[in-house]
């Protein structure tokens, strides 16, 4: 198989040759797409490109993302006929040592495999404790929109895939921020493409992430939730009606009923008590909706768990 390596570089200039250099002799390709770098990173992968006839430069010339740059490079990759890729950051994080441990999984049959830093027993010390504490909070939402309820730590960008998956993934409307490695995983679920985690360890050799929780959490969660109303329309209503749809378009409505008008009810009953008095049959048209509604949820998001790519 040819195997390929994505590394994303922006204003990399103290890691980026550290990391072409550690790329093992077992890759075929290593592309650098330089996302608009106003430092010299640059100037360096054209070095190492002189060096090393596997480095290939691709320049971008107006910053775009990280997003914008993976999905360059993954275009890269397939013009190249490469049989897999696999993003390894230019910042250095991500161990060349865990690269045959992804790339088993590909040869397992997996079309997508991304590493994990939870499975890795004791190896979180060096990521900070909020970071810890936000990674969790988006995976478990990232579970919900992608749909693999078997992963874990999904905005991990250590990943392998299969280009025979590649290829049928509409690289051009993936985000192109740091949500893409979320965003992905839907576009994959909506395929069927089997996923796979891989134990690796946290490294953060020079200096933490770019990323500032405070006001990426909620940007992503906000994503999240769009993400997975486009994945249930496109997988359970458009492609092909299946009982997850059948179940989980009158639950959510019903339960959005019952949420709504028993808001409504609460907040009649406290701020104008003269004028209501909730009788039994009002109290039921807010309360049967909602519990038929959040069983019919909770049945399709059985099926959902069930329906996911083995």
């Amino acid at each position: 198989m040819r195997i390929c390596v994505v590394v994303p570089a922006f204003n990399e200039e103290n890691s980026v040759g550290t990391v072409v250099g550690s790329v093992p002799s077992l890759v075929d390709h290593i592309i650098v797409v330089d996302d608009a770098s106003t430092d010299s990173t640059a100037q360096i992968v054209a070095d190492c490109a002189k060096a090393d006839s596997r480095v290939e430069l691709v320049r971008r010339q107006r910053r775009g993302g990280v997003g914008a740059a993976v999905m360059s490079g993954h275009e890269r990759v397939l013009q190249l006929g490469g049989d897999v890729s696999v993003v390894m950051a230019g910042d250095g994080q991500m161990d060349p040592k865990y690269l045959p441990a992804l790339l088993d999984k590909i040869q397992a049959g997996y079309d997508y495999a991304k590493g994990n830093r939870f499975l890795a027993q004791g190896h979180l010390s060096d990521m900070p404790k909020y970071r810890i504490l936000g990674n969790t909070l988006l995976s478990i939402l990232a579970k919900l929109a992608s749909g693999y309820w078997n992963i874990f730590d999904h905005d991990n960008g250590y990943t392998a895939i299969r280009c025979e998956m590649l290829r049928k993934l509409p690289l051009n409307r993936i985000s192109q921020d740091y949500n893409f490695e979320r965003d992905m995983l839907v576009q994959l679920n909506i395929l069927g493409a089997r996923v796979a985690d891989v134990a690796i360890e946290s490294r953060y050799p020079s200096r933490y992430s770019k990323i500032h929780l405070y006001t990426f959490i909620p940007k992503a969660s906000f994503f999240l939730t769009r993400r997975f109303f486009h994945r249930i329309f496109y997988k359970y209503l458009f492609n092909d009606v299946k009982p997850f749809g059948i179940l989980f378009v009158p639950g959510f409505f019903l339960f959005l009923w019952g949420i709504l008008y028993s808001l409504g009810l609460v907040y009649l009953r406290y701020f104008y008590p003269r004028h209501l008095s909730p009788s039994t049959g009002t109290v039921m048209i807010a309360f049967m909706p909602l519990l038929v509604g959040i069983q019919l949820l909770l049945f399709a998001f059985v099926l959902d768990v069930i329906e996911a790519p083995k």
